[in-house]
């Protein structure tokens, strides 16, 4: 009798919950699949409000749909194991590809409220899963017998992938230690949420005010116009306003000729979180430091960067510090040439001071037009961005791999400047859509970036819906969106992040697309941007804004020329930051709370990147990357993908440049594998052989063209 009781109650539980769930689906877009092409969102319906109802389902949903596959009395296979896992989760994972991308690219406070509520229970959730004994028996069980799936190679590496993602998740931990480490993930992700939310309260609150038009001397009439239609915004009419991008250095500096102007702007940027107020991150980077390494030892590892490093085409914290050690010499050698040629300007210029950084990249100006005799306000008519975008990109695409675009207007968008586009293959077949979103506003975050709203995967029966964004200067209304060559580079390089999604073809979605380790995934995009100079690709985009005609060869020869000046800082800014997350990463458990200024200071010293002139790309108190964006001991990735990336284009050159047959093999090869095979393997299937550090450091003027 008390058992038929507990049924009936738990049934009427049951049904109670499937109704509410019900009721609430009805008015909420985010409960169903999109009915829209390829599930596209429907930002028309989509309101704040919908977020946290929808993500608590999704966690719910989750959850009972784990409880299941653990409990499931068959004995474990690898479908109603692992094929269960991949289709478990699908409302969240669809809620979650939503709200990442607004509240990176179009937050607000209602938005920021519901992702600190919601940082503890994506955390619980994630030990609900990794955590999970009897989950983690069954997967064990369906790997200690992966053997019999080594003919099917995608099915073997998802279980690969599985075992290892539970075991560095704590699943071969004791309970006491599963505890721990709980605990340590759930604070992890509220400080994690806390540094996001600080930095970019911080990096709008930063922002330069001008109140006299004359401290604006340098700027370009369009740089002027949108820093009035910035302070506008703000209600400040009659004043100027240059807002901060996440990098240290800022636009501005190029052409700021105040220098008390350009110091200012640069201490803004440079202090932006370090005000001691509600905006500063100091503590919370060094909590989170701390709380890796604990993690780390609790795992058996001796640091984080060895523990996060297991799963990458690097493997180990030594192969990245060997890699690095050998950039710096060089890149050092650079810096201090160019310092010198800048001082000589400085000189030239009837200056009495010492080069310091808020001039270097003013001064990098006027030695470039000074050489080359080349200017950015020379270069900016002809690079307009709707042609960037269709006669760079969809061109270069077309060329390489036979892909067209079609711009869809008839499909919602979160923010009016959002362009849409759909792919086509060669066929005709449609690939999936593609994003854009490339105006700078105060409500975004800092950078570029690429990423998914729907992942390929043809268990799902998904295509791809892709998205790329970006921090470039909006022009004032009625004038042409002009951009710098850095920018256009920029765009091919998180394009080439999109093809890689656009172009996966794989059953697993945890295997799809750019779901690859950090030191492999930034490998297309750092291709694809090699292109944005290839001169018949820069003669199709680069048009006059008001003639249409095309750059001058005398024009483009100088930029090529030019290409090098100023690649030791360029680098060293870069590497001084990816020598920053190392060192951050590699501090054992043991080790006391650090100080982040005193830390950054002694690092920077100890990796022979203390540069007076070339602060980090990122300080540590405001590196979005690694304390916000998945890069913790993963930086160096930039330059590990440039060395596969500079080979594979040196390939290319040597066999008759961007053809079509090329683009192939590169497509079929790289691009469309995903995680389905080892990194070394897939480079020297393409190859023939493994990368090479030369081409790298050739293409920045590091060393003499021939030297390997």
């Amino acid at each position: 009798m008390r058992g038929r009781i507990r049924t009936r109650a738990a049934y009427a539980a049951a049904l109670a919950w499937a109704l509410a769930g019900a009721a609430q689906a009805a008015g909420n877009p985010l409960m169903q699949p999109s009915p829209l092409p390829f599930q596209a969102p429907q930002f028309n319906l989509i309101r704040d409000a919908d977020f946290k109802p929808a993500i608590d389902a999704g966690i719910r949903r989750e959850r009972a749909e784990i409880v299941r596959i653990a409990d499931n009395p068959a004995p474990p296979t690898f479908q109603n194991t692992l094929v269960a896992l991949e289709a478990s989760g699908r409302l969240l994972n669809r809620v979650m590809g939503v709200f990442n991308a607004l509240t990176s690219a179009n937050t607000d406070p209602a938005l920021q409220k519901v992702q600190a509520e919601e940082a503890a229970p994506l955390a619980e959730l994630d030990n609900a899963i990794y955590l999970n004994a009897k989950l983690f028996a069954r997967l064990k069980a369906v790997y200690l017998h992966r053997a019999a799936l080594q003919s099917v190679p995608e099915a073997h590496a998802l279980v690969r992938l599985y075992y290892r993602r539970f075991v560095m998740n704590g699943a071969l931990l004791a309970p006491a230690a599963k505890r721990r480490l709980a605990a340590i993930n759930d604070r992890l992700a509220r400080l994690t949420t806390q540094f996001q939310q600080k930095l970019l309260a911080a990096t709008d609150a930063g922002a330069l005010v001008i109140t006299r038009r004359s401290e604006l001397a340098g700027l370009t009439p369009g740089m002027i116009a949108a820093a009035a239609h910035a302070a506008a915004a703000r209600g400040m009419p009659g004043k100027w306003v240059i807002t901060l991008q996440s990098t240290t250095q800022q636009p501005a500096l190029a052409y700021l000729s105040e220098r008390a102007v350009r110091h200012a702007l640069f201490e803004h940027s440079w202090d932006r979180t370090e005000h001691g107020g509600s905006d500063d991150t100091r503590r919370t980077i060094e909590e989170m430091a701390r709380l890796r390494a604990l993690k780390a030892h609790l795992l058996g590892y001796p640091d984080f960067a060895a523990y996060r490093l297991q799963s990458q085409m690097a493997h180990t914290p030594a192969a990245v510090e060997h890699f690095l050690a050998q950039l710096v010499p060089p890149t050092v050698a650079a810096v201090h040439r160019e310092a010198r040629i800048l001082q000589a300007q400085i000189r030239h210029d009837g200056g009495r001071f010492r080069l310091r950084p808020w001039d270097w990249e003013y001064y990098v100006n006027r030695a470039e037009a000074a050489r080359y005799h080349l200017s950015d306000a020379e270069v900016r008519p002809y690079l307009v961005l709707h042609n960037v975008i269709t006669r760079g990109l969809f061109y270069l695409a077309h060329r390489l791999y036979g892909i067209t675009f079609k711009e869809r207007h008839d499909l919602p968008v979160y923010q009016k400047d959002v362009r849409v586009f759909e792919v086509y293959d060669d066929t005709g077949k449609p690939l999936g859509l593609i994003y854009f979103d490339y105006f700078r506003r105060a409500n975004k975050s800092g950078g570029a970036w690429m990423d998914n709203f729907v992942v390929q995967s043809t268990l799902l029966h998904h295509l791809p819906v892709v998205y790329n964004v970006a921090n470039f200067t909006k022009p004032a209304p009625g004038r042409p969106a002009l951009i710098s060559i850095g920018d256009a580079v920029t765009m091919f390089h998180e394009f080439g992040h999109g093809l890689n999604s656009l172009f996966a073809d794989e059953v697993y979605p945890s295997l799809s697309g750019t779901n690859t380790a950090r030191d492999f995934v930034e490998f297309p995009s750092q291709f694809d941007e090699r292109w944005a100079l290839y001169p018949a690709v820069l003669r199709h985009y680069a048009l006059n804004d008001r003639t249409g005609k095309p750059m001058p060869v005398a024009l483009m020869d100088k930029i090529l020329r030019a290409r090098n000046f100023n690649a030791g800082y360029s680098v060293g800014e870069e590497l001084a930051a990816a020598e920053l997350d190392m060192q951050w990463h590699t501090l054992p458990w043991s080790a006391p709370l650090e100080n982040a200024d005193t830390f950054e200071r002694a690092a920077l010293k100890r990796t022979g990147m203390a540069l007076a002139d070339v602060p980090p790309r990122y300080r540590s108190s405001f590196f979005p990357h690694i304390w916000g964006g998945g890069y913790a001991a993963g930086y160096y990735s930039y330059f590990w993908t440039e060395m596969l990336a500079d080979d594979a284009y040196d390939w290319f050159l040597s066999h008759g440049g961007p053809t079509r047959a090329n683009g192939q093999r590169f497509r079929d090869l790289i691009l469309s594998r995903g995680h389905t095979e080892g990194y070394w393997q897939m480079f020297r299937s393409f190859y023939g052989r493994n990368p090479r550090i030369g081409p790298l450091l050739r293409y920045h003027g590091l060393i003499r063209s021939g030297t390997r």
